[in-house]
């Protein structure tokens, strides 16, 4: 795994979960989370949540589940909407 492919896993789904990610290129979250910042301090990636309070009332979802990436079109910027939540949430 190297940045170039985490960016077009991103550029063709627009936005995934840290856990996606992390299964799809078969690694560890850290390790992908760390790449992730690379994109983020270059302003081609934004970390969202897919809900304020998953990950942190609730406690039941994973944390990887809830931790979203997205890719930042230079031409359209993405929504500012929160993106859905996970299915397994109950919020």
């Amino acid at each position: 795994m190297i940045l170039s492919d985490i960016r077009q896993y991103l550029l063709q789904r627009g936005h995934a979960s840290l856990s996606d990610i992390a299964t799809h290129f078969d690694s560890n979250p850290d390790a992908v989370r760390g790449m992730l910042e690379t994109w983020i301090r270059k302003g081609k990636v934004r970390k969202r949540l897919a809900n304020s309070d998953c990950g942190s009332s609730c406690c039941q979802c994973d944390a990887a589940a809830v931790e979203i990436y997205e890719w930042i079109d230079a031409q359209k910027v993405a929504s500012e909407h929160p993106l859905p939540l996970p299915t397994f949430c109950k919020h």
